[in-house]
């Protein structure tokens, strides 16, 4: 019989599969290797290990929580389905025509991001819309059997349907997909009126584009994940964590997998807004490093900043305009290729570059010892003392400095004149200051202020650099929560059961109608709360409703919160009002007296996880001595190595005062406490760095 205070949560990652089961009063967690071939091998190869270490099986397990990278690596491998195109005819090319703007304009060799659809693939139809959803050519429906015929002789997988202004009326698409059914009926179809009904073209294409170039994939991997989980014992339900911070079912997130496309890093952004609402901090920035990449988040009042526009596959791939635009919820952050595998190398202009390559898992760094040559961050770490090659991931892999030195030697070293501990410390550097670089400019763009914030890392890799980015920022304050190396996994045990729907009505402020707009949003919120209503346990359904707005004349929008008054003033003014403060925030000023606008419209139905809010007492394992032996590391801040003292986590007091340099080790990570910060632990369990005066 399940128990519903079991609960256990799986990130897929690029280099590590982490695993957390949550018994209510304790966690366990574990990391293992991910198997990019079928990442369920390594999925359930960590579920059994916990499992059996917690003396329990999955028959008893109350709630199943999974996010997944398989979306976003089927789309930057293009590994998706053999997916056409079908739009309306004379827009053929608007995937590949984009927005004819340049992410670098100075670059005469510039790449523009490949289509996901070759041109042989896309085909059109008579058929047109205007702006309001009006008919001003009906289907042709004798066309769309002909381009049926054609799809089934080219041997397509999946179809997108993206016909111009479907936005504001979606029966020119849902007729096409019928009359298509019946002929293919085992053809997946997705149609743009239901995985992005807004304004912008392009935008609106390239989504329903890669939802269905994913769809088939992701349907596959969940269908073999929810069967084999069943065929184990599993009876509760799966849930998807979803990029916008919600989770959502398996069906919705088969229907429409290109929502799961940043699962892993939402999931960290609601542990570090709940470490800081229970350490009461404001204002924090999260920093989360894996073995693939760095994710950096600003979360004012335990709210992350959310977004609608994320880009995947891109040929700059830090770069924005350079990739495949996606219009759905997300969790705003800036990434940059600097995780613990990111592969380091000197450049045609002598310079040390480290990512976005990364070793991945397999082979790995090259301390892995699993045929991995090419020097890593993690390899710079090992030489540099911060890991501990015997108590690495649990000890279940041996680390060998060795062939950490000997990847950095040959690869930098040699090149360079340095010996292998410079060299490693040029790659740790980099990284650091493309990561410190990435965060000032990431700010800046949101009018933030980064000086006043505190810290939070988390991931396998973030509390090995996380003083020192701290140092390069000038923050003063840095927390490394409990379980900080599994930290996403957490993270979805904290989510809400959450969907968003959204709709496109342009409307100028001035003539709101506010009767109006309750009938769109009606069937919005209903649609909405259809869909988490049976993962909601009985549990409240809570619902926001918002509106995407600008001045007349500007090309985005900032989301506001829509008002509970009724009548029509009532609700331009609280609009207005909420509207002139964002941008106010944003731009430092405000255009008082210019016309505002409304584009787009939105719902979110939300059931919050009752046990989000609970915070674990610590419980330590009793011992005097937390310290567990020493190292020699080396410490940028002083600019030589040192020997310094090991502690191990678990044994470590509320109270304790640690003076860096140190290291404090624990299952998944290790937190590196440098010359300038002291080291205590409070009473929730979480490391807590402070800046020497």
């Amino acid at each position: 019989m399940p128990d519903q205070r079991l609960r256990l949560s799986v990130d897929i990652g690029g280099t590590f599969t982490d695993v957390v089961l949550d018994r209510g009063s304790s966690r366990l967690s574990i990391k293992v290797l991910t198997t990019h071939h079928a990442p369920e091998i390594g999925l359930f190869d960590g579920v059994t290990q916990l499992c059996q270490q917690a003396e329990t099986s999955l028959s008893e397990i109350g709630l199943f929580l999974h996010g997944t990278t398989l979306a976003t690596n089927a789309i930057i491998e293009r590994r998706g389905a053999r997916t056409a195109l079908l739009t309306t005819k004379g827009f053929r090319d608007t995937i590949e025509i984009g927005t004819e703007s340049r992410h670098d304009q100075y670059d005469i060799f510039l790449k523009k991001p490949v289509p996901l659809v070759p041109r042989e693939w896309r085909f059109t139809v008579s058929e047109r819309l205007n702006v309001h959803g009006g008919v001003l050519l009906p289907l042709d429906e004798d066309e769309v059997a002909q381009r049926a015929r054609e799809l089934e002789e080219q041997g397509v997988e999946s179809l997108a349907i993206s016909y111009i202004h479907a936005y504001a009326n979606g029966d020119h698409e849902q007729r096409t997909r019928d009359l298509i059914a019946r002929r293919l009926p085992k053809l997946s179809v997705s149609i743009s009126s239901e995985v992005c009904p807004e304004v912008r073209e392009y935008e609106r294409a390239s989504t329903t584009v890669a939802n269905a170039y994913v769809r088939p994939v992701m349907a596959s991997y969940l269908g073999r994940l929810e069967r084999k989980l069943t065929e184990r014992g599993l009876t509760c339900p799966i849930l998807l964590m979803s990029s916008g911070g919600g989770l959502t079912t398996i069906s919705q997130a088969s229907a429409f997998p290109i929502r799961l496309v940043e699962s892993g890093p939402a999931g960290g952004a609601i542990l570090a807004a709940k470490v800081a609402r229970e350490c009461q901090l404001d204002e924090i920035i999260s920093f989360d490093m894996g073995g693939t990449t760095a994710k950096l988040c600003l979360i004012d009042h335990s709210k992350p900043l959310k977004s609608r526009t994320f880009e995947v596959d891109r040929t700059e791939r830090f770069l924005k305009g350079s990739g495949l635009p996606v219009r759905i919820p997300v969790i705003e952050m800036v990434e940059i290729g600097a995780g613990g595998g990111s592969i380091a190398r000197v450049d045609e202009l002598g310079r040390v570059a480290v990512g976005p390559e990364s070793a991945s898992s397999d082979p790995g760094p090259a301390a892995y010892g699993r045929g991995g040559t090419r020097p890593t961050v993690s390899d710079a770490d090992v030489v540099l003392g911060r890991l501990d090659p015997e108590r690495f991931a649990g000890g279940k892999l041996q680390l060998r400095p060795d062939l950490a030195r000997t990847a950095l030697q040959k690869a930098i070293g040699d090149t360079l004149s340095l010996d292998s501990t410079m060299s490693a410390l040029a790659v740790s550097e980099m990284v650091e200051e493309n990561m410190a670089n990435a965060s000032r400019v990431h700010a800046a763009e949101f009018g933030k202020d980064l000086r006043k914030r505190a810290l939070i890392a988390f991931g396998g890799a973030a509390p090995l650099h996380a003083a020192r980015l701290a140092t390069k920022l000038g923050l003063s304050k840095v927390i490394i929560p409990r379980g900080a190396g599994v930290g996403s996994a957490i993270g979805f045990l904290e989510a809400p059961v959450a969907y968003e729907v959204v709709r496109s009505r342009h409307v100028h402020l001035s003539g709101l109608d506010a009767a109006e707009i309750e009938q769109l949003l009606k069937p919005m919120v209903e649609e909405a709360i259809t869909v988490v209503k049976p993962a909601s346990n009985g549990f409240p359904v809570s619902v926001k409703r918002s509106a995407f707005m600008r001045y007349v004349g500007q090309g985005h929008e900032l989301e506001v919160d829509m008002p509970d008054t009724a009548s029509n003033e009532e609700v331009r003014a609280a609009l207005k009002d909420a509207f002139t403060q964002a941008y106010e925030q944003i731009f430092g000023r405000a255009l008082r007296e210019h016309a505002i606008e409304i584009v787009t419209w939105a719902v979110t139905a939300a059931v919050e996880n009752p046990l989000a809010t609970q915070a674990l007492p610590l419980a330590t394992l009793g011992v005097d001595e937390p310290r567990v032996g020493w190292c020699d590391l080396y410490d940028p801040d002083n600019g030589a190595a040192s020997r310094s003292p090991v502690y191990w986590r678990d044994y470590l007091k509320p109270g304790l005062h640690i003076d860096g340099p140190a290291i404090i080790a624990e299952q998944e990570t290790s937190t590196v406490v440098t010359s300038s910060f002291t080291a205590t632990v409070d009473e929730l369990g979480h490391i807590v760095l402070n800046r020497r005066a």
